[in-house]
């Protein structure tokens, strides 16, 4: 999701929600203690250099249970810090404590509640790590048809 949508939902909610990828509700009584804009230099394992960038919302709850976020205070505080950090119109990546270390997440929303959806780690140069990006068909006859790497013939032992 992008941070305009994001904008443009927050102005048609009474209440705001996110929802972890097992379907529980982080605590009403969560925070948004950054909005800020993360940008990542890296070189792929394929030599290529690269460049990602994205707005992140850090969410964190305490034992504040009287405190709520209302989605006009989360619209203020985005347009604030577009003001001030002069954003793109980027993807959101939202980090969220977990029991053991903190998650990322991307967002989504379905109607009513922002969804956390899982990220996923992936190579950006499957070529040249000899990866296919497409899994190879291979007929059952051809198999049969081919010589087994056991074979004393193979070469292999």
């Amino acid at each position: 999701m992008k941070l305009s949508e994001i904008k443009n939902h927050l102005k048609s909610l009474k209440e705001i929600g996110f929802q972890l990828p097992n379907g529980e509700l982080v605590p009403s009584h969560f925070h948004v203690t950054e909005v800020g804009k993360i940008t990542k230099d890296f070189i792929d394992c394929g030599g290529k250099v690269r460049n990602e960038s994205v707005i992140n919302f850090q969410l964190w709850e305490e034992n504040d249970y009287d405190h709520r976020l209302h989605p006009e205070k989360l619209v203020h505080i985005i347009e604030l810090s577009e003001k001030v950090f002069k954003f793109d119109d980027l993807e959101i990546e939202v980090e969220y404590q977990g029991k053991e270390t903190i998650g990322k997440y991307n967002l989504d929303f379905d109607g009513e509640n922002f969804l956390l959806t899982t990220k996923m780690t992936a190579c950006l140069a499957l070529e040249e790590c000899g990866i296919p990006s497409i899994k190879p068909k291979v007929k059952l006859s051809e198999i049969q048809n081919m010589t087994s790497c056991c074979d004393p013939k193979s070469g292999c032992c």
